[in-house]
C-alpha cells in the first residue's frame, strides 16, 4: 500500500490500497497515523473502525486483489472518509440479523457517521461517510449499540434507506428501545428517572474523559 498527501488549503490525503486482509490492517494504521499528524486524534478510533469496515467490504464484495483507494479529508468540523473501488454495484442495507455477508458494515456506518452515502464514479463507485472531530465517543459502545438496535424489532424499519433517512430510522429505533428498557426497569421495581440520571452521568463522565 502506498499513499500521498495533497498539499492544499484543505487537508486531504489519498491512500491507494489492494483489496486484501493484510492491506486492510495497514490501511487502518495509515489512517490513524494521518489523522494524528493532522492533530485529529479525537476521531482516530471511529475512523479506524469505519475504514476497516469499508475496506473489508471491498475485499468481500468486489474481490481480493482489486485496486481501491481511501481518501481522508478535513471538512470544517468533520472528517470525511471515502473508499473508491472499481465495481459499479451499489451496496444494499439488508435485514438485520442475516449475517456479516449482508450489510453489517453499512449498519455500523449508519449508526456511527453523521452522514454517509454512495456515488457512482467514472471508475466504479465510492462509499463515503463523515464523522465529527469533537465526538469523544467510544467505538466499543457504538458497536454494542449497533448490535442492540439490529436485534431490536424496530431496527427493521427504513431498511434500504441511505444517509439521513437511515439515521432517522435508527434514532427512532433507539428511542423505542430506551422506552422499552424504562418499562422493564419500572416492572422490576426500579425508578426510571434514577436509571436515566445514572446513564447520563456515565455518558458525561466518559465524554469529559475522551
Amino acid at each position: 500500500m502506498s499513499g500521498y498527501e495533497v498539499t492544499e488549503s484543505r487537508l486531504r490525503c489519498v491512500l491507494p490500497f489492494e483489496a486484501a486482509p493484510a492491506e486492510v490492517r495497514l490501511l487502518r494504521r495509515a489512517a490513524v497515523q494521518q489523522l494524528s499528524w493532522w492533530g485529529m486524534a479525537v476521531a482516530a478510533d471511529e475512523a479506524e473502525l469505519l475504514v476497516a469496515e469499508l475496506a473489508t467490504n471491498v475485499v468481500k464484495h468486489v474481490g481480493e486483489g482489486t485496486s481501491a483507494a481511501l481518501i481522508l479529508e478535513r471538512k470544517a468540523e468533520r472528517v470525511r472518509l471515502e473508499v473508491h473501488d472499481q465495481s459499479p454495484v451499489m451496496p444494499i442495507v439488508r435485514e438485520a440479523g442475516c449475517g456479516d455477508e449482508c450489510g453489517r458494515g453499512l449498519h455500523l456506518l449508519a449508526a456511527m457517521a453523521v452522514d454517509w452515502g454512495t456515488v457512482l464514479t467514472a471508475a466504479g463507485k465510492a462509499v463515503w461517510c463523515e464523522i465529527p472531530l469533537k465526538s469523544g465517543r467510544s467505538c466499543h459502545r457504538f458497536e454494542r449499540a449497533v448490535e442492540a438496535l439490529e436485534n431490536y424489532e424496530g431496527a427493521a424499519r427504513g431498511l434500504g434507506q441511505h444517509g439521513r433517512g437511515r439515521e432517522a430510522s435508527l434514532v427512532e429505533s433507539a428511542v423505542e428501545l430506551i422506552a422499552d428498557l424504562l418499562h422493564w426497569t419500572s416492572a422490576r421495581g426500579h425508578d426510571p428517572d434514577d436509571i436515566l440520571d445514572r446513564a447520563q452521568m456515565h455518558y458525561e463522565a466518559e465524554s469529559e474523559a475522551a
